[in-house]
């Protein structure tokens, strides 16, 4: 008899999994391919679409820059929570900070800064400065889910390259409207490790509570749950040649992160055309912005809201009890008439997301792909897994099944992370390298599927 299933390809929660989020899974949803993704686009080593048009951003020189100013603009545009404006240096058009606001919902005037400049001196320039803003794209992704305590700025510079210009009057504004910043941290090449020993640098001076902003990064960086293996140099004085000098000239707490310039690991390819996007070592950059992450919504605080769901046979769930709820069809960013309560059962396979609303603070789920309407499960003698837990190798064993069957394996967080097709009775998995954990493995051909857990020991 054929039961009908959903797959939640996004999250593969189970009920007895779900936490709500915490600062490890907001930092462990920092995604390397969305980054690489970003950086590429950003860097003109593929087209990209602005305002509905292919096109190629060649370069960031900042009198040839209003492209790449619409690209970030339309990628804050895009988000939930975040209100993106257009910062006129000294208000001459075609000079100009894009500035993405994610309101606090408990102390909206408390205010952190994360930001980086996004013009360059030359094409391509993928480590000076799009490493920087690829990063700040990809914590803005992330963040604007999420309802939090104190007020986010996310700030992309123009005109650094000659000046800092652009984050001169910010600052300059922001100290003559009284504006309660709290700590600024720049971003400034952080993807070049040319001998992977993985050091960073963290830039500070005495300046109001720079050094505060220090430990505290410290104080993440060192936190086991986390996992980081990045090695810090503490520089200071810190240099005055990036933006958040012009934070320090108002006397506000900032403080500078990036490569290792302290040890001269800095990129060899420096203001050139030949600081490309194949010259970085992505396992580093990508570490450093999760660590990044871990510091900004430590700051932020996240409202104890969850916007995560669960899979009951043919229902989904919302976990966020006592609240308002829209259910919405992801692909067509539409509301689905009358999917208004917590849980929900989809009539047609697709990408679906819910909107929660919990006093003053909306949230969106992450989408949720459903596309296993009406297929049938195998049985359990039909696809055998051992051992289980697993410390190595796991053993697929499909001995009656003539079919090729996919196999794809997730993380808790929903994460795809290997797969393979099997067209033998049996398929080794090598599991070695994967983090101890919980783990879903999904067997599936043209109209069968399976989910099972796997424990890695």
């Amino acid at each position: 008899m054929k039961k009908l299933y959903f797959i939640l390809l996004c999250s593969l929660l189970i009920t007895s999994f779900v936490n709500g989020q915490t600062i490890t899974e907001i930092i462990n949803q920092v995604q390397l391919d969305s980054l690489q993704l970003t950086l590429r686009e950003f860097t003109g080593e593929q087209p990209t679409t602005i305002n509905g048009n292919e096109v190629t951003i060649t370069n960031r020189i900042h009198s040839n820059n209003e492209l790449a100013a619409d690209y970030l603009y339309q990628k804050f545009d895009r988000l939930d929570n975040i209100t993106v404006s257009n910062q006129l240096i000294d208000g001459e058009a075609g000079r100009r900070n894009i500035i993405g606001t994610q309101l606090g919902k408990t102390n909206p005037d408390n205010i952190y800064i994360i930001c980086a400049h996004y013009d360059s001196v030359a094409d391509y320039c993928a480590d000076d400065n799009a490493s920087g803003t690829a990063a700040i794209l990809e914590i803005a992704r992330i963040l604007s889910t999420q309802c939090l305590d104190n007020t986010i700025v996310y700030a992309l510079w123009d005109e650094e390259e000659i000046g800092l210009q652009g984050a001169a009057y910010y600052a300059n504004q922001a100290a003559a409207n009284n504006d309660n910043i709290l700590g600024v941290l720049n971003i400034d090449m952080m993807g070049y490790d040319g001998d992977n020993d993985n050091n960073f640098d963290i830039d500070v001076r005495d300046v109001g509570n720079s050094l505060t902003m220090k430990d505290d990064l410290i104080s993440i960086l060192n936190t086991p749950e986390y996992g980081f293996t990045l090695e810090v140099n503490v520089v200071n004085p810190g240099t005055t040649a990036s933006d958040h000098a012009r934070f320090w000239n108002r006397d506000y707490s900032a403080v500078l992160v990036g490569e290792s310039w302290e040890s001269g690991d800095e990129t060899p390819f420096y203001h050139s055309s030949n600081d490309r996007y194949s010259t970085l070592n992505f396992p580093y950059y990508h570490q450093l912005t999760k660590l990044i992450m871990g510091y900004m919504v430590t700051k932020a605080g996240l409202v104890a809201v969850d916007n995560t769901v669960t899979q009951n046979i043919n229902t989904l769930t919302a976990n966020q009890n006592g609240a308002a709820y829209q259910w919405f069809n992801y692909d067509t960013n539409t509301s689905i008439v009358g999917a208004t309560n917590q849980s929900y059962t989809p009539i047609i396979n697709g990408n679906y997301v819910v909107e929660i609303s919990s006093g003053s603070c909306v949230e969106k789920s992450m989408p949720i792909t459903i596309n296993s309407l009406g297929m049938e499960t195998f049985s359990d003698s039909e696809i055998v897994l051992y051992p289980n837990p697993v410390k190595t190798n796991l053993v697929v064993d499909i001995p009656s099944i003539s079919d090729a069957v996919v196999l794809e394996l997730y993380d808790i967080s929903g994460k795809k992370i290997l797969a393979k097709t099997s067209s033998g009775s049996k398929t080794i998995l090598d599991l070695s390298a994967l983090s101890n954990g919980v783990y879903f493995l999904k067997a599936r051909t043209n109209n069968k599927f399976k989910i099972s857990k796997i424990i890695k020991d």
